[in-house]
Formats: C-alpha cells, sequence, structure tokens
C-alpha cells in the first residue's frame, strides 16, 4: 500500500499521520483501487474492505473512525467517543483531543489538512477546496481548536496533503473575480489563454496572515490530477473516480 508520511507530523510518537495513495485496494475501475469513499458510485463493499485495508495498516479501530460527509461548507464538528464509523457528521472540518478516535478527511482534487497541536494534545482534519477555502475552513478550524483545547497559533503543526495545483484548476473569470474580491488575487495564474486557481496559496496567505511561521506547515507538493495514476481526481479521471484520505490519530501517552 502506497502511504504518505509527513515529515512535519512524524516526529510526535504520540500521533499517527498518513495520507493515502490510490494503491493498495480492492476497487476495480474507476475507483481502483484503494477508494475510500462511500458516496461515489463504488462497490460499498469494496469501499468498506479499503477502510478494513487502512485500519488495519495503521492499527486503529475502524469502528472508532469518524470519517466527514463532505459539503463544501465551513462547519466544523468536535469529534468524541459517541460517534463511530457508521454517524459520519456533516461538516468539512473535525477536531479532538480524545485519544484512538481517528479523524479522516477524503479527496479527490481538494486539499486534506491534518493539524495537531503537541502542547495541548489536539488533532484536527481539515477538507479544503476553492469554496471552503474561501470561505476560511482553515482558520476558523483553528480558532475551534484554541477555544475548546487552547491551541496558541505559535504551536499548531499544519500539514496539506496531495491535491490539484495551481498548473491543472483552470477556472472561470466569475470565480477569478470572487478570488480577486476576496483578496487572494496572489492565487490566480493567467496565461493568454486561461486564468488558473491554486487553492494552496489561498491558505498559505489565510495562515501567513495569521502570523503562522513557515516552520510549521509542511507542503505535500504532489499534484493529484498531474499523478493521477498515484492519486484521485475529480479533473483529471473527468468526474468518475474515488478519494484518497488523510487520518490522524492520538495515541495514549507513555507512562
Amino acid at each position: 500500500m502506497g502511504l504518505l508520511s509527513s515529515k512535519l507530523l512524524s516526529q510526535y510518537l504520540q500521533i499517527s499521520a498518513h495520507f493515502t495513495t490510490r494503491h493498495g485496494g480492492v476497487s476495480c475501475s474507476p475507483y481502483s483501487t484503494l477508494n475510500l469513499a462511500f458516496h461515489v458510485g463504488d462497490n460499498p463493499k469494496n469501499t468498506l474492505e479499503n477502510h478494513r485495508i487502512l485500519a488495519d495498516m495503521l492499527e486503529y479501530d475502524l469502528k472508532n473512525l469518524i470519517h466527514m460527509r463532505q459539503i463544501h461548507s465551513n462547519n466544523i464538528i468536535i469529534a468524541n467517543s459517541t460517534m463511530n464509523f457508521d454517524t459520519s457528521p456533516q461538516c468539512d472540518a473535525l477536531i479532538t483531543n480524545c485519544i484512538d478516535i481517528p479523524l479522516m478527511v477524503m479527496s479527490a482534487d481538494c486539499t486534506p489538512i491534518l493539524l495537531y497541536d503537541p502542547i495541548n494534545h489536539a488533532i484536527g482534519a481539515v477538507h479544503a477546496g476553492r469554496a471552503g477555502a474561501l470561505n476560511r475552513i482553515l482558520p476558523m478550524t483553528l480558532e475551534a481548536m484554541e477555544k475548546n483545547y487552547g491551541t496558541a497559533l505559535s504551536d499548531i503543526q499544519i500539514v496539506f496533503g496531495p491535491s490539484i495545483q495551481g498548473c491543472c484548476y483552470e477556472i472561470n473569470e466569475n470565480i477569478a473575480d470572487e478570488v480577486k474580491e476576496k483578496g487572494y488575487e496572489a492565487a490566480l495564474i493567467r496565461t493568454k489563454k486561461k486564468v488558473s486557481l491554486d487553492v494552496n496559496t489561498i491558505l498559505h496567505l489565510q495562515l501567513k496572515a495569521l502570523g503562522i511561521a513557515s516552520e510549521q506547515i509542511e507542503s505535500i507538493n504532489q499534484c493529484t490530477a498531474c499523478n493521477c495514476h498515484d492519486y484521485f481526481s475529480y479533473r483529471a479521471d473527468e468526474q468518475h473516480t474515488g478519494c484518497i484520505a488523510g487520518v490522524i490519530f492520538l495515541r495514549p501517552l507513555p507512562l
């Protein structure tokens, strides 16, 4: 199975944090092979088996996994022990300070983001597409972690997983105008023939405005559209595709 680890987060023994690729599962084309989304048209038995494979690989209890019904919003949910694999909330960010409750964010071009506060031992998983980024889902999630767990912006560790990059995300002028009106013109890439958007630039601008240092941020700079042999891409796969995922969970503190 192809799993991506974060150099930034791997230094912390109390957490497990990984991003998946499309390899190592049982799903058939166009979901081949490690699709983790139930809503894309894949055989649900195959999707469930893929979840079992991933849970075994990362050594977590699948029934405790919280995954989202993502709606391109700025809704944030606090995950706790009353929730489980079968009760996925409708939101685009999850946070928790509970041990052994894995949080999962799925994506097929949007940016999956994993968060860790090593001081207060809190984590987050964020789904940031264009709409979510423009609606400030990431800054709002950091605010929620500060409110609920005392997370300081100077402590937070942030990792962006594989996502579509500006090289492949062509947009129309109406969207470009919206991006410009919200103050993110630097995220636009213009040529004579087209205008493209780099969503991660929006996210980085938001973090910079909050005073978060570059040393606290890691980007896995893999474009899902350029590398659709390794990742699912809604655009490159012409809307018929699966989802990769980012997964993070807290382990018990050593005695």
